[in-house]
This record gives structure tokens, C-alpha cells and sequence, in this order.
């Protein structure tokens, strides 16, 4: 599981630099991250609704943390208990 796309996309979604956030979710390989990020830009320049625009960028703040919560948890070596 590639964690730079999940930090990049963290990273221009706080500096608002919608540009680069459309390039990534293009050239990134997960598709969720894919999905959450189009439905947020959808939502962002269509939508009249702040409640609408939020709630995408909830959905898309929470599957990169979630997204980023698994990749540490399959990269950690399991914990060897001695008696």
C-alpha cells in the first residue's frame, strides 16, 4: 500500500490546491481514494449547500485516516511476548 498518496492527498486538501488534489486522484491506484476525492471536488464547485461540501470532506478526511490506520497496522512486526 502506497501512504504517499493518502499524505499528498491530506496535504493539498489543507492548503486547498484543488488542482493538484484532481491530478492525484487521476494517477492514484486506489480507487476509493479515487471516488471520495471526486465526489468532494463534485460537492465543492457544484454544490450550494455548505452541509453537502462538509459532509465529502468528512467522508474523504476519515477514509485517509482510515486508509493510513491500516497501512500502519500491516506494516507493524506483531508483538513476541517471552514468559
Amino acid at each position: 500500500m502506497n501512504t504517499s498518496d493518502y499524505d499528498k492527498a491530506l496535504y493539498y486538501t489543507h492548503r486547498s490546491e484543488w488542482d493538484h488534489l484532481l491530478i492525484l486522484m487521476v494517477r492514484t491506484n486506489d480507487d476509493l481514494l479515487s471516488k471520495k476525492i471526486e465526489h468532494f471536488l463534485h460537492a465543492y464547485h457544484f454544490e450550494h449547500d455548505y452541509s453537502v461540501i462538509q459532509k465529502r470532506l468528512t467522508a474523504l478526511l476519515r477514509y485517509i485516516d482510515h486508509a493510513l490506520e491500516a497501512s500502519v497496522q500491516n506494516t507493524a512486526e506483531p508483538y513476541v511476548y517471552y514468559s
